[in-house]
């Protein structure tokens, strides 16, 4: 969830795939194969191979209106049947927190309830879901045919200001934290924030590292400003993760995406950057009319004293689209950045954190909800990648990472 502004990031035109784009890696001089032949290899290899998204929405979603996810649902981007029909192996349930928590209090006790609901889905449904605790678990409910729900806690909020409550949500199945969200908490500075309130870690962010090392949990350092993830990386023993953030390059100067320089430093430690579908993080023009949105949305709330689901939210949003057209992103804008992930440290440090049910209606054509993940992969194919880059792409280079971050744990010194 990209915070409060998942409801006001962009919507997306429908269009259709694009043709591959010239001097990708892999490429080569070679005739392309016909487009059926493409299509079909992709669709092939979506069900063959292990995928892996690390930032899927859904339990939020949930939380704001319930749904059977067993079945086809009528709203939302994730759903069993075009999860399995997008042949998505392991979904990483988001435990989003809202920063609110973080005044009101309560945030520890929400996450609760989030864990409970993802609990509940491999309770209700076991034919379909199951927990997975570990790279292993992932394999195996992979060969087993059952959807694998690790889960991910996006805001370190919840750990409130006791330290036992990283071993605590450990134990409970998070296995990684996105150390802040849209505001500054007790643990670092986030980019959205003006104020930098720690300059990067706070000393209490500091132990969370060195905890989150201890048993085990990735550190997740999307929505960090850059001396937070520059003093993460540098700190932390394990490789570290952005487990839904793209590149900066094609969205300069805002700080929610990773610059060329912290991609350097997360590859330089072995950690990996999974890119995020959602227009904003994809494409300039987008980017800037959402963050143009959100600031003027944001005014006007705070000029009429307004919560975000106030109808009157709602009014002002439709009236700047009504003098607005929207702007949108395309599929090939999503291999543009793995692209330059790959060009700027290698393929071993790329892959998918997709922000459904988190971005809105802003994705790209093609890649519309959980049941497009073939047509990322015939992107990538029409690109050049092969079925082996392809593989670490899609999920085995977060599983080698999730693997480094057991073994630096199994390692450590017990407390």
């Amino acid at each position: 969830m990209d915070g409060s502004r998942a409801r006001f990031i962009l919507p997306i035109v429908v269009m259709g795939l694009l043709a591959c784009g010239e001097g990708a890696p892999g490429g080569g001089g070679a005739p392309a194969p016909a487009a059926g032949d493409v299509a079909s290899r992709a669709v092939r290899l979506a069900q063959e191979i292990l995928i892996v998204d690390t930032h899927v929405d859904v339990p939020y979603r949930l939380m704001e209106k319930m749904e059977d996810i067993s079945v086809r649902t009528e709203s939302g981007d994730f759903d069993y049947p075009r999860a399995r029909e997008g042949g998505l192996n392991a979904p990483f349930m988001s435990i989003y927190v809202p920063a609110e928590f973080q005044d009101a209090g309560g945030a520890r006790a929400y996450a609760d309830r989030l864990i409970d609901l993802v609990e509940k889905f491999a309770s209700d449904w076991p034919d379909k879901f199951a927990i997975a605790r570990s790279p292993a678990d992932v394999r195996r409910l992979f060969a087993a045919g059952i959807m694998a729900l690790p889960m991910g806690m996006e805001n370190g909020a919840p750990i409130e200001d006791d330290l036992a409550n990283v071993a605590h949500f450990h134990r409970r199945g998070i296995r990684y934290i996105t150390l802040t969200h849209s505001k500054n908490n007790q643990i670092c500075d986030s980019s959205y924030e003006k104020e930098r309130k720690w300059e990067g870690l706070s000393p209490f962010g500091r132990e969370v590292v060195r905890e989150m090392n201890r048993v085990g949990i990735m550190i997740d350092v999307s929505h960090l400003t850059d001396a937070t993830v520059w003093q993460v990386i540098e700190l932390s023993t394990a490789p570290v993760i952005a487990s839904h953030s793209s590149c900066r390059k094609f969205t300069p100067g805002w700080e929610r995406n990773m610059d060329d320089e912290s991609i350097r430093l997360l590859a330089g430690k072995g950690g990996v950057i999974q890119i995020n579908f959602g227009s904003a993080f994809l494409d300039e023009a987008a980017n800037k009319q959402s963050v143009k949105l959100w600031d003027d949305l944001s005014r006007f709330r705070e000029e009429n004293g307004l919560s975000s689901d106030d109808p009157r939210v709602e009014e002002f949003r439709d009236a700047y689209f009504r003098d607005n057209p929207k702007i949108y992103a395309e599929l090939s804008d999503v291999v543009d950045h793995i692209d330059h992930v790959v060009r700027l440290v290698g393929v071993e440090h790329v892959g998918l954190g997709s922000d459904f049910d988190g971005v809105g209606d802003s994705l790209p054509a093609g890649l519309k909800d959980v049941s497009g993940y073939p047509n990322l992969i015939r992107a990538l194919l029409e690109r050049g990648y092969d079925e082996q880059d392809i593989r670490k792409i899609c999920g085995e280079n977060l599983l080698r990472v999730w693997a480094e971050v057991e073994r630096t744990a199994a390692g450590a010194a017990p407390a």
